[in-house]
């Protein structure tokens, strides 16, 4: 019985038993291969402040400074464009885009670290 319970399990893989060894002689094992270097906190806390800062944008900004925000930034899926494409696009000079996203800008933050 012992012989026959072996042999249904002689074809699992653990991921923490050594497959092949590096240049050096160190033991690679399964897990060591699909490791992600992704941490999973710091994609939650990406995702958080991502919407944070699109709330932001929708309940602290003025309808202009906001349309800015996205032409310029490529929000909501959108093409970044750059501060002569947008001018064009609205009608207004470069530098008064400047203005416009500099202002925006400081709102975002003084509002982002509060909140």
């Amino acid at each position: 019985m012992h012989f026959r319970s072996l042999r249904k399990t002689q074809n699992d893989v653990h991921f923490d038993e050594p497959i092949d060894t590096d240049k050096n002689g160190n033991k690679l094992t399964l897990i060591d291969l699909i490791a992600d270097d992704c941490c999973i906190d710091d994609e939650v806390e990406l995702s958080v402040s991502s919407k944070k800062l699109y709330e932001l944008i929708e309940t602290r900004l003025p309808d202009r400074e906001r349309e800015v925000m996205i032409l310029r930034f490529g929000l909501y899926g959108r093409r970044p464009l750059t501060q002569r494409e947008t001018a064009q696009k609205l009608g207004i000079s470069r530098s008064y885009v400047s203005r416009i996203e500099k202002t925006a800008l400081e709102t975002l933050r003084e509002h982002f670290r509060c909140g």
